[in-house]
This record gives C-alpha cells, sequence and structure tokens, in this order.
C-alpha cells in the first residue's frame, strides 16, 4: 500500500507549542516523509488554534493526518493506514522475536568476551537464563496486568491466585541464579516448578480446550498468542531444569 503513495502529498496538522511539542506530531511528519511524501506541515502554535482545530474537524486530539484530501487521524491511525500495524488489536510475535532474539545476541557476546567462542553448549545455557530474566523483568513492569492475563489460562494460578503474583518474581530469580551458575539446587527446581505448571497450563488451554487467548509471557498488555511458542517457553525451563543440576556430574 505505501509504495503507491509514493510521491504525493500529505496534510499533517500537529501542536507546536512554546510549552508543549507533540510527540507524537514529530513521529507523523517522519513517517510520513519515510514514506516518500511531500508533507504540508500546520503548526499549530496557541491552545486557541488546536481547539479551533479540533471543534472544526471534529476530533478530540492531534495531530491529524491528511492523505487525497480525506482524513486519515492520528499517529495510530496513520500506521494502520501505511500498512505498518495490523488493524484492530491483532496479535503479534513480535515482542517475543525480539526478546528472544536479544537474548541470543547477549549470550553470544557473552561467551565471546569470555572464551572466544561463538557458540557452545555454555552459549544455550546462557541464552536460556538470559531469556527468563528478559522474560521476567517484562512481567515485573505490571504484576498486577500480569496476574489477572496469567489467570486465564494457568492452572496453579487459578486455584492459588498468589502464584500469579510470585511467578515473575520466581522465574527472574532463577534466570539470574542460572545465569552465575550459582545456588543450582534451588534455580533448578524453581525453573522445572514453574516451566512444568505452565506446560501442562497451555497444553490443556490451547490443545485440548481449543482456547483462543493472549499470551502473559511477555507481560500483562501484550498481544502475543498463546500457542506453540509458549509452550516452547515452558519446555525450555523444564530443559534448564534438569539439565543444571546434571551438568554438575556430566562436565
Amino acid at each position: 500500500m505505501a509504495d503507491s503513495d509514493q510521491g504525493k502529498t500529505a496534510q499533517l496538522y500537529r501542536m507546536v507549542m512554546s510549552e508543549h511539542l507533540c510527540p507524537f506530531g514529530l513521529k507523523s511528519k517522519f513517517l510520513l516523509e519515510r514514506k516518500g511524501y511531500r508533507v504540508e506541515d500546520h503548526p499549530l502554535t496557541t491552545r486557541q488554534e488546536v481547539d479551533a482545530f479540533q471543534q472544526e474537524q471534529n476530533v478530540e486530539t492531534t495531530p491529524q493526518a491528511f492523505i487525497d484530501g480525506r482524513r486519515v487521524g492520528g499517529y495510530e491511525e496513520l500506521r494502520v493506514h501505511l500498512g505498518l500495524d495490523n488493524p484492530d488489536n491483532e496479535t503479534s510475535y513480535q515482542p517475543v522475536i525480539a526478546i528472544f532474539g536479544t537474548a541470543l545476541l547477549m549470550a553470544t557476546a557473552i561467551m565471546w568476551f569470555f572464551s572466544g567462542a561463538v557458540f557452545s553448549l555454555m552459549t544455550v545455557e546462557k541464552f536460556v537464563a538470559i531469556a527468563m530474566i528478559l522474560l521476567g523483568l517484562q512481567k515485573l513492569q505490571d504484576v498486577e496486568s500480569f496476574s489477572t492475563m496469567f489467570l486465564n489460562y494457568d492452572l496453579l494460578a487459578q486455584k492459588q491466585v498468589g502464584y500469579g503474583y510470585l511467578y515473575p518474581f520466581g522465574e527472574t530469580f532463577a534466570g539470574i541464579l542460572m545465569l552465575a551458575g550459582a545456588l543450582t539446587w534451588l534455580a533448578a527446581p524453581v525453573a522445572l516448578f514453574i516451566g512444568t505448571v505452565g506446560a501442562i497450563s497451555v497444553f490443556k488451554a490451547v490443545y485440548m480446550d481449543r482456547r483462543e487467548l493472549k499470551c502473559a509471557c511477555v507481560g500483562g498488555n501484550s498481544n502475543v498468542p498463546l500457542g506453540f511458542v509458549s509452550l516452547t517457553e515452558n519446555l525450555i525451563m523444564i530443559a534448564m531444569g534438569l539439565w543444571m543440576p546434571l551438568r554438575m556430574y556430566l562436565l
């Protein structure tokens, strides 16, 4: 869609006042220019101008973008119009991809710094530990929202609501200990427990009950669908919970 709009003109009305420069207005202008539009910029420099524009267009917010004489809307509507976002708040795996991709790069960087090896069994261990920490951190940003979404499918949390509040701390704590290679006797059982309960809960909700839910794995406000990725996350924690004590005897 964006390719067909190349070379066209867009009008943008945005708030540019001495006490407030609207960030979404700047982002809208940047986005339109990046997509090849010549932007007719109309800064609204006073509160009176903003109020008059909103009343004239019957809108409650600025910025407002116009393309081909038709009002597209604000920044979020503009992103949808240009094909950058999904409409209707559809599910997306982007947060999970970002977290796991970052965790892999961090694990590789750590191993490269300490041993010069790009990939090894230790790299996998560090990757899982870092991923657990990052996932736990996402949940810890808003434990209340996480626990609410978690209750939709976790079997233990549905019986013991407090488990939903403890889960982010347990996941993060176990990940930190695994990253440090310390207190394996504590970290491994925690990872094994939460991974097992999580795997059973996800399997039941998705593959037995056939429910279409959002996963709380990256926090309570995510649009990540509950499914294979969620199950894999828990299976990896189970594998780490089993492997960490075993490696002490094998290596």
